[in-house]
This record gives C-alpha cells, structure tokens and sequence, in this order.
C-alpha cells in the first residue's frame, strides 16, 4: 500500500490513515475511542437499556462488518532499500523487525514480494456490495473478504474515489446481513457513537465513544473532508470499518486518527454519511463519482484579507481563480469576488462552497451571491461536471501580519517563465526572501510570481516599484501572487 502523509500539529501529532493492520506498507488503521460508560449514561442514549447497554446494536452491526485482507505487489525497484522516513514510520506503528518474511530495516527490498493489507468494510445490500476506504484496497492484485461467520469471498472492486477515500466492492453472495444509512447530519456533539472493525486482526471488535466534533475539514488528508470526529478507539485495522450511532445505522466510515505514536490516543476521524452514501451510489452505478464543478480556485478569508475586500466579516468563500471556458466563467464570476450564498445557503469558507458544489446535480442552474467591489450582487451559474483532472475548488489558506520587507523580485522573461513553468503568466517572479523578514511572514516565498498589488496590475519590475512606492506605512497590501499555477490573495500590512 502507498504511504499517506502525516499531518503535525504544533509539531506534536500525527495522522494516520487507518487501513488494515499490514504486515508491510506504511497505513495506519482508524479505530473510535473505547470509552466507558455508567450505566445511568447509557440508559440515556436512544434505544438502550441499562441492563444490557448497547448489545443490541452490536448484535445488529457486527454480522455486516467484514474483514478485508489485501494482496499487492511491492513497486520500489530492486535491489533498493526502503527510504529512510517510511522505513521509520513502519518502524514507530509496527515496531522492529517489520515486512514480509522477517526482513529487517537496511536489507535490500525485493519487489516480486507479496504484501499483505487488513482492513474492514462495511455491507450494504444483501447481494454483496460492500463500502470500504480506497487506501485499505489501493493498488491490491487480490482482494480477499472473511464475514464474520468465517466465510470467504474473493472480492471484485467496483470503484473507487481517491478524493475521499472511498471505495465499494463487492462478493458473489446473498442474502448477507446489511448496515442501513443513518443521517449523518442530524448527529449532535456528544451523542454515543459505536466503531465496529478488525482492529489489529481482531475481528467484530466494538467500542464505544461519542461525537466530538462534526464536519473536521482542513485536515490534509483528503480532497474532500467532512469527517465526524469521535472518541470511540480506533487503531490499525479499523480503515473501512463502521461508525453507527445507538440506532445502529451507519453514519461513518473509520478513515484516520490523529496520533503520536501510531496507535489510538483519543482522536479519530470518520467520513460522514453524508459524503459517503451518494459516492457509494455513484460508484454502484456508474462505476465512477459524478461530481459537480464550477472551475473556480477557492482560498480562506482572515480578517485582513475581510477587510482588504470590505467585508464586515471573515465569512464566504474567496475566488482566487478562475478558469477560462468553465461555468464560472460564463456565469460572469470575477478573480476576487468572495461568494457568501449558495442557492439560498450561506456559505461560511471555501470548504462548506466546495461540499455544496461536488453534491449539486450536474446541468443545475443555482444562484450564488457574491460581494464585488463591496456590493452584493446575484448571479446563476449552471453547475458543470467535474473531470478526474479538475477540482471544483482548490482551497487555500494564507495568514500574514507583518510588513512587506526582505524582498527580492526581479523580471519575468520568457526564459524564466518557461523554466518555472509560468508560460503567458506576467508579472515579477520572488527570487529571495530573507529570514524571519516581514515578506517571509507574509507567506511569501521565492518562486511566486505577483501579479497585482491592491488591484492594479503587475506586468514589471518598474510597475512593483512604483505601486510599492504608493503604499504608505501602516497600510494594507493585497498582493495577488500565482504559486505553481495557483492563484493566491496575500494581505500584508506595510
């Protein structure tokens, strides 16, 4: 299995993807927290007596979680050894010696040498279709599915969506016990919550936590998140497996954890139903996720970016881009228009737009709302359909508070736009910023390209300077800078 990335935050934890426990490849399995509960508290949760607390619904789920063994061939060439950094997270989730047949860190990799994956899934319809994560099933040769009745199924993928880590497979059985779809989004901060999974090859293993938080987003680690964050103990092995509520129905998938060492430590992390179902549906039938598309680049707002663009508030959705021939475009959307309604909803950051646009029907004509040059205005836009290449909206975040200093920036030519890949772009690409200087602060890095300076075009050296030379201290900049082909505002105080 491919290596995912780990996120740091205050560079303390770490996420972790929670496919199958492997025997090889650098995936960690998302398990919910196994808290325990009085019984006067369960008593409490819908449908729960304090006799037998939540045996009912475990007795209702655990026959339709299954476990899903993987086998893949390795990729890395031969002869060479496993990089250092993946050699050292397998070594920190797994511990030493770790791959298959006892090989220890430092021998050479064979490449022909099978790998095993474990996850979990979860069964939808009684014919065998089964939802799953993408990562618990990436690049398999054989998919292996056990029920927990110890049949044993060779599984077919059916699809798969990178973008949220999902994917449905399916087994040539019937009348298989099923999880019904629960309604994700009336879950509420503090409701019980059940994973069920294969945590460490340890089959219909439950545990119990609640709702910390719902719709987590920004987190890294897919395209498209609105994850539920639970409690409930998640570990490796649980990747795939469900999160039901005291009703017993499914309103996650376990996808990730948020971790020091690799293992459980309080936080996990779980697509929402709400994502999850009409993928599922999506893939079932057209094998592929139809996905709605405006082709518009997105960024956060702060308050100095709010106040850049005479906004009252950091709310709404700030178009840095957008792309030529797309429905944005011929709807009359603007570089630097910030959208606040979404037919009728508003729209708090680029995040909730994005969610509302990849779950709109595709031909739709909706109504957005936008501020542009401090006035609202309403325009309708016809929802296009999304390609495997695009994204409806590439969401950003740049905070800056510092002063423009430390800054080097010199002519664009054609040879230097050609190198950096900035073909037709103009303006003044960044060639130095020096070290814990204001421009460095700004979030500005060698490389970008500015191309406006508080809406006046940028096309030169001279025209920097001279538009540089009209700032006055104290003052605000937004500066409109292009970064490997993305467009992004920067507010910075002179």
């Amino acid at each position: 299995m491919s290596s995912y990335p780990r996120r740091r935050i205050g560079s303390i934890l770490g996420v972790g993807l929670v496919s199958g426990a492997l025997i090889w490849g650098g995936h960690l399995l998302t398990v919910s927290y196994a808290s325990t509960a009085p019984s006067q508290g369960i008593a409490s949760a819908a449908g729960v007596s304090p006799a037998t607390g939540f045996t009912d619904v475990a007795k209702r789920v655990t026959p339709a979680v299954v476990n899903i063994t993987t086998v893949m061939t390795e990729q890395v060439a031969d002869g060479s050894p496993v990089p250092d950094e993946l050699q050292e997270r397998m070594e920190e989730f797994f511990g030493k010696p770790f791959g298959p047949r006892g090989r220890r860190p430092g021998d050479p990799f064979d490449h022909r040498a099978p790998r095993i994956g474990q996850g979990s899934g979860v069964i939808i319809s009684p014919d065998g279709y089964i939802v799953t994560n993408n990562h618990v099933i990436a690049q398999a040769r054989e998919v292996n599915v056990t029920l927990p009745d110890k049949r044993e199924f060779r599984g077919k993928i059916i699809g798969v969506d990178p973008k949220s880590d999902l994917a449905v497979i399916k087994i040539n059985a019937g009348h298989l016990p099923t999880v019904t779809w629960g309604d994700a989004s009336s879950l509420q901060v503090g409701e019980y919550v059940l994973a069920v999974g294969n945590p460490f090859g340890l089959n219909s293993t439950v545990t119990l936590g609640i709702v910390s938080a719902v719709g987590r987003s920004h987190m890294g680690i897919t395209q498209y998140e609105d994850f539920i964050q639970t409690d409930a103990a998640i570990n490796p092995g649980n990747s795939g497996g469900a999160l039901v509520n005291t009703n017993g129905e499914l309103v996650g998938i376990n996808t990730a954890i948020f971790s020091q060492s690799g293992g459980y430590q309080g936080v996990g992390l779980a697509v929402s139903a709400t994502i999850a179902k009409p993928i599922y549906e999506s893939l079932i039938k057209t094998g592929k996720v139809v996905r709605g598309y405006l082709g518009i680049g997105l960024q956060g707002l702060n308050h100095d970016l709010a106040a850049a663009f005479g906004l009252k508030d950091a709310r709404g959705a700030l178009i840095s881009d957008v792309k030529a021939g797309s429905p944005a475009k011929q709807a009359g959307l603007k570089q630097g228009d910030v959208i606040v309604s979404y037919q009728g909803t508003s729209v708090e950051d680029g995040v909730a737009l994005q969610r509302l646009v990849t779950r709109t029907t595709v031909g739709a004509r909706v109504t957005l709302n936008v501020i542009r040059d401090g006035h609202e205005r309403e325009l309708t836009v016809r929802v296009g359909e999304q390609s495997d290449d695009s994204k409806v909206a590439k969401v950003q975040h740049e905070d800056s508070d510092a002063a423009l200093s430390g800054l080097v920036v010199e002519e664009l030519g054609q040879d230097r736009a050609r190198q950096l890949g900035f073909q037709g772009t103009q303006g003044v690409v960044v060639t130095r910023v020096d070290p814990d200087s204001g421009a460095e602060r700004a979030g500005l890095s060698a490389g970008d390209v500015i191309q406006e300076m508080n809406r006046r075009p940028i096309k030169s050296v001279k025209d920097f300077e001279k538009v540089s030379a009209d700032l006055k201290k104290g003052a605000s900049a937004l500066i409109l800078i292009n970064r490997r082909g993305n467009s992004l505002f920067v507010s910075v105080k002179v």
